[in-house]
């Protein structure tokens, strides 16, 4: 299982934080750990999500992942 940090452009508020933790609470096997303005943590088997998954969640909820690499 990997443990990740998401961190999300746009979020303002706790109704931001709701619409993210209810989007990525979809997913199979994905463990929402928490969700704050601007990230969220997150546990998943990479073997069975790839990260894409996670970024298309986000954008659902009308946000986006910036990734750090």
């Amino acid at each position: 299982m990997k443990t990740e940090t998401l961190h999300i452009e746009g979020m303002t508020c706790n109704h931001c934080v709701m619409s993210v933790r209810r989007r990525l609470a979809q997913i199979d096997h994905l463990d929402v750990e928490d969700v704050r303005i601007g990230s969220a943590v997150v546990r998943y088997d990479e073997g069975e999500i790839e990260a894409s998954a996670l970024d298309h969640a986000v954008a659902e909820a009308g946000f986006t992942v910036t990734r750090h690499e």
